[in-house]
């Protein structure tokens, strides 16, 4: 397939700028795996639109404020770094704008008096050197929250809560499992209270998640490797859900990505692994039967997984109908539940 067969066109005014009210007010759109069939939902409805007893499997990992603005020492000017991994330590990958001239030996100084080389370069990614070591409490202090660029604002106070899930646990992610944004912990309840299990996953959102696909052809796309890892609890809960037949709800491309490199890997045991899995039509599904998910970008490998779930024609089907009924798009906008 051709990346240009995903594209849709998308009116500015669809990209959600602000998330709702109330996470689990946004709009869902329901599809129908078999047959393309959509129903204009609400998230809030999720515990009754669930397949009965389903384990519904959600990514932990939570979101630091990794965007960090400096200037350059030699000249001036001013710098954005987007730090990728680790976050602590005196190296890190990262990525930067308004400077991709820089070359190695160039130095940048960071909020706090921390100065931090150009040590390497393998575009997209600068490898920096800092002068002192990094961690999360800096972080917190001096960064920003890493908005995605069309989200066409800087970041507010409000954001550092609602970029995050309400059960982010496990820190080192660089961009939000934004799915998960769309649960509130009155809507878990309910989901638990309707018969539904919950289980977690971590998976550390990093570019194989948010770099744009730029290859002509899709399966010439390689995806950046990201760390992730199944909890003892979780591996007991998937093996029993499979035993016992009952449907595994993935909440969003990252928790399929993991439950099925780890299905591919190990059989779905306990433990930590990396995964540059990419899933594009074609691909077989081993563990997940029904996915919860955004609405995503155009010729993106997220909107390739998507239709390999449902199906080519029927996933451009429901984002030409999304676009015709006024849904909301990308991490603050609305959601899909396909099944």
């Amino acid at each position: 397939m051709k990346t240009k067969d995903f594209f849709f066109e998308l009116p500015e005014r669809l990209i959600a700028q602000h998330p709702v009210q109330r996470r689990e007010d946004a709009r869902l759109l329901m599809m129908s795996r078999v047959n393309g069939g959509l129903q204009d939902r609400v998230v809030t409805e999720l515990p009754d639109l669930l397949p009965p007893r389903s384990l519904v499997v959600l990514n932990d990992s939570r979101v630091e404020p990794v965007r960090l603005r400096g200037r350059k020492l030699a000249g001036g000017g001013a710098v954005e770094v987007l730090l990728v991994e680790p976050f602590t330590g005196r190296r890190c990958r990262a990525m930067l704008q308004r400077a991709r001239r820089l070359q190695p030996g160039a130095r940048l100084e960071l909020p706090g008096r921390v100065v931090a080389t150009v040590v390497a370069k393998d575009p997209p990614f600068v490898e920096l050197e800092f002068t002192c070591d990094l961690d999360i409490a800096y972080l917190r202090r001096f960064g920003s929250v890493p908005l995605p660029p069309y989200i066409r604002r800087g970041p507010v106070a409000e954001d550092r809560r609602r970029y995050q899930t309400v059960y982010a646990a496990v820190s080192g992610s660089a961009a939000a499992p934004t799915a998960g944004l769309h649960f509130s912990p009155e809507l878990l309840r309910r989901l638990r209270g309707g018969g539904h299990d919950i289980a977690f996953v971590t998976l550390h959102v990093g570019p194989a998640t948010f770099l744009p696909v730029r290859s002509e052809r899709v399966e010439d796309h390689q995806m950046h490797r990201e760390r992730y890892s199944i909890p003892s609890p979780t591996a007991a809960a998937l093996a029993t859900a499979r035993s016992e037949g009952r449907p595994v709800v993935a909440v969003g491309t990252t928790t399929v990505r993991t439950l099925e490199s780890a299905a591919r890997a190990d059989g779905l045991k306990a433990g930590s692994g990396e995964t540059d899995l990419f899933i594009y039509p074609g691909f077989v599904f081993q563990v997940v039967n029904a996915l919860f998910t955004n609405l995503h970008t155009s010729e993106s490998s997220l909107m390739m997984l998507v239709a390999a779930f449902a199906g080519y024609e029927n996933v451009m089907a429901a984002y030409r109908y999304a676009v015709e009924q006024g849904y909301r798009f990308f991490s603050y906008g609305d959601a899909m539940l396909i099944k």
